[in-house]
C-alpha cells in the first residue's frame, strides 16, 4: 500500500499542477466566472478520476504525461457536476471540500455559469490533447456518453425522482450517477496509452471502474451516518433531510460493509494478474479504509 499512497499523491499533485495552467485566469479571461471555476476545481478533493486515468495509461504502456489532458477533462466535468449538485436546485448543500460551496462563495448564477464553462471546456481540453485526432474523437466520444443523459446527468435526474423502490434501482443510479465517470476516467486512460484500442479490454476495464464506483458511493452512504461535517468537509445527513435513498435503506450497516468489500474485491481481481497491475488492483481495497 505505501507505492500506492506515494503513487495518489504524485498523481494528485500531478492533475493539480496541469489544471491550474488549464484554468489559467488568462486563458479564461480573468472574469468572476473564471475564479469561480479555479475556485470550484482546484485545491481539493481525492483525484481519484484522474489517477484512475493516469494510471490506467501507465498500465497499458503509456506515461503520466499522456494522460494529463484527458484527466484533467474529467476532473473538470467531476467539478461541474458537483458545482450544479450542491444548487438549491439539486441537493441545496453549503459546504463543498470543506468550505463554501460555489453558489455559496460567488452566487447562483455565477456557479451555475462557471458549471457550464468547465464543462464545454473539458471536451476542448480532450480535442486538442496532444494524441491522434482519432484518440481524441473517441475520448470526446466516451466522455460525452459517460457525462450525459446515458450517464451521470441520468443519474442525476433519477437521485431527484427520489424514486427508488429497491436495491436494483438505487446500484442503478449510482453506476450512472458514480460511475460512469469512474468509467469515463478509466477508459481515457486506456485511450491515451500506446495500445491499439480493444473492445474487450474496454469492457473489463468498464466492469473494473462500475464496481469500483458503486463500492465507493456504499462507503460514501456509510460515511454520512458514521463520519462528521468537519471529517468530510461537507453536511453530514443530507441525503435523509432530502429526503433520498442510500443503501442503508435498503440493508444494515455490516450488510452494506460486506457489499462494499465483495464489489471492491472483484474489482481488485480483474488486473491483478496483469504486468504492472498492483496499483490499480490495490485502489479498490484501499478505498474502503477511507475516512472521507
Amino acid at each position: 500500500m505505501s507505492e500506492l499512497k506515494a503513487r495518489l499523491a504524485l498523481d494528485a499533485d500531478l492533475i493539480e499542477d496541469t489544471l491550474d495552467k488549464l484554468l489559467c485566469k488568462d486563458k479564461l479571461n480573468g472574469s468572476d466566472m473564471a475564479e469561480a471555476m479555479r475556485y470550484a476545481t482546484l485545491g481539493g478533493g481525492k483525484r481519484i478520476r484522474a489517477f484512475l486515468a493516469i494510471e490506467f495509461c501507465r498500465l497499458f504502456g503509456g506515461s503520466e504525461t499522456d494522460a494529463l489532458y484527458y484527466a484533467a477533462a474529467v476532473e473538470m466535468v467531476h467539478a461541474y457536476s458537483l458545482i450544479h449538485d450542491d444548487l438549491p436546485a439539486m441537493d441545496n448543500d453549503d459546504m463543498r471540500r470543506g468550505k463554501p460551496s460555489c453558489h455559496r462563495a460567488f452566487g447562483e448564477s455565477c456557479a451555475l455559469l462557471a458549471g457550464d464553462a468547465l464543462l464545454t471546456y473539458a471536451f476542448y481540453v480532450c480535442a486538442v490533447a496532444p494524441h491522434s485526432a482519432e484518440k481524441n474523437v473517441l475520448a470526446v466520444k466516451t466522455l460525452s456518453e459517460c457525462a450525459g443523459a446515458g450517464g451521470m446527468c441520468g443519474g442525476q435526474e433519477l437521485d431527484l425522482m427520489l424514486d427508488c423502490p429497491d436495491y436494483e434501482s438505487l446500484k442503478k443510479l449510482h453506476h450512472l450517477k458514480t460511475g460512469e465517470l469512474i468509467r469515463a476516467a478509466a477508459t481515457l486512460g486506456y485511450i491515451a496509452s500506446p495500445c491499439e484500442y480493444d473492445p474487450e479490454v474496454a469492457a473489463r476495464i468498464s466492469d473494473y471502474a462500475l464496481s469500483l464506483g458503486l463500492a465507493f458511493q456504499i462507503e460514501d452512504d456509510l460515511l454520512d451516518v458514521r463520519s462528521t461535517t468537519e471529517e468530510l468537509g461537507k453536511p453530514v445527513g443530507s441525503d435523509e433531510k432530502n429526503g433520498k435513498k442510500t443503501v442503508l435503506s435498503y440493508m444494515t450497516v455490516e450488510e452494506a460493509d460486506n457489499e462494499a468489500r465483495r464489489l471492491s474485491t472483484h474489482a481488485a481481481e480483474l488486473f491483478a494478474e496483469q504486468n504492472d497491475g498492483e496499483v490499480v488492483s490495490e485502489l479498490p481495497l484501499y478505498l474502503l479504509t477511507r475516512k472521507k
